[in-house]
């Protein structure tokens, strides 16, 4: 065997996942841009490290960032749920904080099932019927933060979490714009 031919044939292999790599990562980054720049509620850095880091981004269509995107709002509600249970279980708060976290946990469950909802709808194509489901979604994080700013000097334990779920549920609509309009 020609001792020249084996790095070549492990180089271009190696080579050619390079680019594969690079391509995904260049049209998540693109994909970002286009919703960070419709968009000023959702951060550019928040879209592309939060797709790349799904599993099975590397190869996905803008189609399957949509169904990624969703994924990662029904990550991120349940695990807010779970949060906002550990926080009512573990923290010594005062009857209004408690009763925020309870309308909390009660918003991030009723939201749980929307999502469910929003992924048959897009995956049946029904666009404006998931955009529906994830509104809602957006709208239980922004109730939920509005509670804790009812009171004045009140700080939400939940603002980043909130905040995070009204930006990858604003992705996903972005998402589905893009598609419906053939944007993407």
């Amino acid at each position: 065997m020609n001792p020249c031919s084996i790095p070549l044939a492990v180089i271009i292999p190696i080579l050619m996942i390079m680019i594969r790599a690079t391509s995904a990562i260049d049209f998540i980054n693109s994909t970002c841009s286009i919703i960070a720049h419709d968009d000023p509620n959702v951060d550019h850095a928040l879209c592309t490290t939060s797709l790349q880091a799904a599993p099975a981004s590397g190869c996905a269509t803008l189609r399957a960032l949509g169904i990624i995107s969703i994924r990662l709002v029904r990550y991120n509600v349940t695990d807010t749920r779970c949060y906002i249970k550990q926080l009512i279980k573990n923290g010594r708060w005062d009857s209004y904080m408690k009763q925020c976290l309870s309308d909390c946990f009660e918003l991030f469950s009723d939201a749980l099932p929307s999502i469910k909802q929003a992924t048959r709808y897009y995956s049946m194509k029904k666009f404006d019927d998931a955009n529906i489901q994830i509104t809602s979604v957006m709208t239980a994080a922004t109730t939920c933060e509005d509670g804790f700013n009812e009171k004045r000097g009140v700080v939400s334990p939940l603002m980043k979490r909130n905040n995070d779920t009204f930006q990858l549920s604003a992705i996903v609509l972005s998402i589905m714009h893009m598609i419906q309009t053939g944007s993407g």
